[in-house]
């Protein structure tokens, strides 16, 4: 059928032009000359270790600073009107793990000094986690473009070698300009967007972490309910809503207002 030919003939095109730009033997070279770079600098282990923190970001979404005041909020309501015990109970069900440590230290009536040293050093080991990850792919992004003109160099000594040979003057080239192409593309489109992105998750991240830890310490200090969100306000954000806290609390919060003053 002449017009089913007509219809295939734009798609075989497409297929083939976007074909055009893919060339194995450079790939190799650009790919496993950068991931050859990292393994150099950074052991198996650190890269695997780096990787996982990756997937864990990508996966597991930030709590928002309005949601962790609501839940602070639930949990020193809790802790005052039921107790430490009824708090206990509840704290297999926290889905945060720097959450989940700051409550159980409290409920087993840890004193202040060592629950914010507990504390500290989840922050320091979450930010030591994101700094190797953060520069692994910083690595990677300088040693892809590297990559590519090395390629390119190979390519085009096996062009030179070869000029009586028309026939390969043409693959060669192609290998020499897809090489650069390749390291381009996968630093200005991978490595270089990930180093960025885990900058500003870091950033986030630690944030949400000192929120979680002003207010799980004053949660050990027996502050209010009303007294905790008045500290942690001002991380939330800029025309966020204030939540709304039971009147039950307010009473005890006047004291430790005045306490606190």
């Amino acid at each position: 059928d002449p017009g089913s030919n007509l219809q295939g003939a734009p798609n075989r095109g497409l297929i083939g032009d976007v074909m055009t730009f893919f060339h194995l033997p450079a790939l190799l070279v650009t790919l496993g000359g950068t991931l050859l770079s990292v393994l150099v600098q950074f052991s198996l282990s650190g890269t695997l270790h780096a990787l996982q923190h990756l997937l864990h970001v990508i996966r597991r979404p930030l709590p928002t600073a309005p949601t962790i005041l609501r839940r602070l909020r639930s949990y020193a309501i809790t802790a005052r009107r039921d107790g430490l015990r009824q708090l206990e109970a509840d704290v297999p069900s926290e889905s945060d793990s720097f959450m989940r440590l700051g409550l159980e230290l409290i409920t087993a009536e840890t004193d202040k000094e060592s629950l914010q040293s507990a504390l500290e050093r989840e922050c320091l080991v979450l930010d030591q986690k994101y700094r190797s990850c953060r520069r692994l792919f910083e690595m990677m992004a300088s040693a892809a473009p590297a990559w590519g003109m090395i390629g390119t160099l190979f390519a085009l000594i096996q062009m030179f070698s070869q000029l009586n040979d028309a026939r390969q003057i043409g693959p060669s080239l192609a290998m020499a300009l897809t090489t650069t192409l390749y390291g381009v593309l996968m630093t200005n489109l991978i490595f270089i967007p990930i180093a960025g992105r885990l900058e500003t998750r870091h950033t986030d991240d630690l944030q949400i972490r000192q929120m979680m830890q002003e207010g799980l310490l004053a949660m050990n200090e027996e502050y209010s309910p009303v007294l905790i969100e008045e500290r942690l306000r001002a991380w939330l954000p800029a025309g966020a809503a204030k939540p709304v806290v039971p009147a039950a609390s307010d009473e005890s919060s006047r004291t430790d207002s005045a306490r606190a003053a």
